[in-house]
């Protein structure tokens, strides 16, 4: 638990509270390919993407595309996804795939600058998608065809199955549908106007991922794309008790292709899309995903396509289709609908995660799940970290669950319990957090009175 904020506080104040895996492109572009054009440090964001499209003939539309898909067009400051993935363009450098030396050795870009330059990396990203294209035989005049890349998409995101390829081209075609219209870092806008394109899907035009597709056997809504059988634990030696709730820091087509990567020792249950909720199931119930240490025993992960820092992909299209399968798992196993039993990565012992991080409204998503519309209680902010929550409100009652940083809760009311004093502070009072089942010291509510104006004694 962490001390005070420096700021005036009551006697009482209060708490705080994929992973786009792919194939290992090694191919080298075909003498038609232009030679590499030095990226110029001093670019814009649409400069780049011009300059990397002319110089590799690769639609410039396309290239921005593939980066909103992979990363909303987030550098990430030059940190990791989970599976190893830089930059824009998420190149990537792990045992199955390796695009980023590729594109070192196609642009002549040192590795350290694909990682963290932006120019550099979007450079890297063009690179490896026309030699992809001479490999698939694209020719001068395919590759002014916007729907000829389809299959040369699908291969630059995913190195699982056809299933996985498809969810990804379709997810950049989309865009390139649809439109996009963005600002980056820096505030400079990037957009792609909406156009009519017609795929050509070639090898994937049999693969199903719509209402034809496997379905999952636990939850009909989902899709079925089993991960790699090494990447968990067949059966369970625990009850279901818990739900994660994970952020994947990748694309949705990425982390499946991810959980059937032998090298990637990860899984998660489902993964539920950002666009429109589209979920899809890689591991059974009954089996046991490693996806949180010491908590995957007992419980079922749902990741959610996205990264913690950005907001903009917890969509609320994301949130209804997640709980909806929330209240599919707390009915299917008795599973009680509050904070105690619902949590986040970050909340189960023994876990060095931060997800789902301070982006996700928790209090929207509990109120989905529980049907309640909102739920009751009024909302306070909290301050501290590692915040006890207790049965019932005193310090030597049983601890039913934490709150690992400042965050929001609601208090449905408030009672005299056992005397807390903490860093100079004494208080009796404790309030009920229905969201969690318990009760936390007032010490650590974020208000300056001691007994929170407004709120109902219990």
């Amino acid at each position: 638990m962490s001390s005070p904020l420096p700021a005036q506080r009551a006697r009482t104040a209060l708490c705080a509270a994929v992973i786009a895996a792919a194939l290992a492109l090694t191919g080298q572009p075909s003498p038609a390919a232009a030679a590499p054009a030095p990226h110029a440090p001093d670019d814009s964001v649409n400069q780049a993407f011009a300059r990397a499209a002319v110089a590799y003939d690769v639609p410039r539309d396309l290239l921005v595309a593939v980066g909103y898909g992979e990363t909303r067009l987030d550098g990430h400051d030059g940190l990791p996804s989970q599976d190893n993935g830089y930059g824009m363009m998420h190149l990537v450098s792990n045992p199955e795939r390796r695009t980023l030396e590729q594109a070192a050795r196609l642009t002549g870009e040192s590795v350290a600058d694909l990682k963290r330059d932006t120019g550099a990396n979007i450079q890297g990203g063009a690179a490896v998608l026309r030699a992809l294209a001479d490999e698939a035989g694209l020719d001068a005049a395919d590759r002014d065809r916007l729907g000829a890349w389809y299959p040369v998409a699908a291969r630059y995101g995913t190195s699982g199955g056809d299933a996985a390829a498809r969810l990804y081209a379709d997810a950049v075609f989309d865009l390139l549908g649809d439109g996009v219209r963005t600002r980056v870092d820096g505030g400079e806008q990037v957009a792609v106007a909406p156009r009519e394109v017609r795929p050509q899907r070639g090898e994937y035009a049999a693969t199903d991922t719509g209402a034809g597709a496997s379905a999952s056997a636990d939850y009909p809504p989902a899709l079925w794309n089993p991960a790699y059988s090494g990447n968990y634990t067949a059966g369970r030696n625990s009850a279901i008790t818990t739900v994660v709730v994970h952020v994947t820091q990748g694309s949705y087509a990425g982390s499946i292709s991810w959980f059937q990567n032998p090298s990637a020792q990860v899984s998660a249950h489902y993964v539920v899309r950002s666009s429109d909720g589209q979920i899809t199931q890689s591991v059974r119930e009954g089996d046991t995903a490693w996806h949180a240490r010491s908590a995957n025993p007992y419980s079922v992960g749902v990741e959610h396509e996205g990264y913690v820092s950005d907001p903009a992909w917890f969509t609320d299209a994301m949130y209804r289709s997640s709980a909806a399968l929330t209240r599919h798992l707390t009915d299917r196993y008795g599973i009680p609908r509050d904070r105690a039993h619902i949590v986040g990565h970050s909340e189960v012992p023994g876990n060095d995660h931060t997800d789902p991080g301070p982006h996700w409204d928790w209090a929207y998503y509990m109120s989905l799940v529980r049907g309640d519309g909102g739920g009751t209680g009024t909302p306070f902010p909290t301050w501290g970290t590692d915040v006890s929550v207790r049965q019932q409100p005193s310090t030597d009652s049983a601890r039913v669950a934490s709150l690992p940083g400042p965050t929001s809760v609601r208090v449905a009311c408030q009672v005299h319990g056992g005397l807390v004093e903490y860093d100079g502070y004494s208080n009796d009072a404790w309030s009920y957090l229905p969201d969690y089942g318990g009760y936390v010291s007032n010490i650590f509510i974020d208000v300056d009175d001691a007994w929170l104006p407004g709120v109902p004694t219990c």
